[in-house]
């Protein structure tokens, strides 16, 4: 056989498997479409699938959906990593953290319904938030014995993938509209072993009664219970002016208000605590804080507990 017939029988036979096939593509990268009679009902997590996930390039996702953050750079900017290094930002997120687990796992926990659950929240925007929650989820995903769950439910403004150094993809909101059948499809592994995202998804004008919604209510039951070694870090709204974080209150167990010192108002503060769940665990950050004794950047904390 001469190389051009070798060569036509080749493209033949590539054609030959093309048109068999009848695997239908989906707009999301390395997912087979579902059938539409499928996608109408959202489902519980499912742990096998959830655990089933693969390395991918830096902060892009792989065929199952697995984010690869570049610690280096996260590092640079100032975030918490899991260096030997005695960096400040480092040690004053272990101690923030350990009340949070604490209060997570020890003799208060009773007291406390889902309080494993933590939102992260503050009065107004651009008082650091986001920041918080994500060095939190950071934090905690280096404990040997706990994992965590970052959830971006700050559906109007989302900013935890950005801040993680990546994009904005399908993530609750999707979910919550039913085009997604399980919570593990829009659950995100990262090369840190520990730590999980689930992120805002897109844009949507019902977004409070999505988040008010029994499916949201259910969820967040999940992420509670499914895993009893899990902390859930939910970044959510500001408390004034936005109704979906007062909804977001009822779920947690935990709430912790970020305030940026010389800016944040006390009787800000008052009337976002006033939104909060009484009954839930409430706490304070104190971003940017000017302290001679420690500089620029310093984050200082007080917490209490039912609303103290």
């Amino acid at each position: 056989m001469s190389t051009i017939e070798k060569a036509l029988a080749k493209n033949k036979k590539a054609n030959a498997i093309e048109n068999n096939s009848d695997d239908p593509v989906d707009e999301v990268i390395g997912q087979k479409a579902q059938p539409a009679e499928t996608l109408a009902q959202p489902k519980v997590l499912d742990e096998e699938s959830e655990n089933k996930k693969d390395s991918s390039d830096v902060n892009t996702v792989s065929v199952n959906d697995e984010i690869q953050l570049d610690l280096k750079s996260l590092s640079a900017k100032g975030m918490v990593d899991n260096s030997a290094e005695r960096r400040i930002i480092n040690e004053e997120y272990r101690a923030i953290k350990r009340k949070i687990l604490s209060n997570a796992f020890g003799p208060l926990s009773k007291t406390l319904d889902r309080s494993n659950v933590v939102m992260v929240t503050s009065s107004k925007p651009g008082e650091g938030k986001t920041f918080t929650a994500v060095n939190l989820a950071l934090s905690i995903a280096s404990e040997q014995d706990k994992t965590v769950l970052l959830v971006d439910a700050d559906v109007l403004r989302p900013n935890v993938m950005k801040t993680l150094g990546s994009r904005n993809r399908e993530g609750l909101i999707e979910y919550l509209l039913g085009e997604k059948r399980s919570i593990s499809d829009v659950m995100l592994s990262t090369n840190i072993p520990k730590l999980k995202l689930i992120a805002a998804g897109k844009s949507h004008h019902l977004s409070n009664e999505l988040l008010a919604s029994e499916v949201m209510r259910t969820t967040v039951d999940e992420f509670s219970t499914r895993y009893k070694d899990r902390i859930v870090i939910i970044d959510t709204p500001p408390l004034l002016g936005i109704n979906e974080t007062s909804v977001l209150a009822n779920l947690a167990g935990q709430a912790i208000v970020v305030c940026e010192e010389g800016r944040s108002k006390i009787h800000d503060i008052k009337s976002s605590v006033a939104h909060l769940n009484p009954e839930m665990a409430i706490g304070f950050v104190v971003n940017k804080s000017l302290r001679q004794d420690n500089g620029p950047g310093y984050y200082g904390y007080y917490y209490g507990s039912n609303g103290s």
